[in-house]
């Protein structure tokens, strides 16, 4: 059973860090490229961030450069985003997912295959 597990979630100050993981389960985990999407309130899924299968490739949305950083244990099957200089707008659901390597981080839209749960980040004071 395919499964991604999404922690590290809570409320932060705005300027404060946080550091999500995203364990999987089922799959075959270094043979996917993997995302983090986030969802606000009222708003469409927007990608955060892309790492290819082998980890040597990363993409962000144009509001995370600088900011985030995606990275990947592929021994551990593990998924991580350290998030810095939170802003209130960065508050929403962040999802974990994962689409086959085939992909590439710029056929992700078409691709994406499986989808953790969710974690809620609430950027306020």
């Amino acid at each position: 059973q395919v499964q991604l597990a999404e922690s590290g979630g809570g409320l932060v100050d705005p300027g404060g860090s946080l550091r999500l993981s995203c364990v999987a389960s089922g799959f075959t985990f270094n043979q996917y490229v993997m995302t983090w999407h986030r969802q606000a309130s009222g708003k469409e899924r927007e990608l955060v961030a892309c790492i290819l299968s082998g980890g040597g490739h990363t993409d962000y949305g144009e509001s995370m450069k600088g900011r985030f950083t995606i990275s990947r244990d592929n021994a551990k099957n593990t998924l991580y985003l350290q998030m810095n200089s939170l802003k209130p707008e960065d508050t929403a659901v962040y999802y974990c997912g994962a689409a086959p390597a085939l992909y590439g981080c710029s056929g992700i839209v078409y691709g994406m295959k499986y989808w953790g749960k969710g974690t809620l980040v609430t950027v306020s004071s």
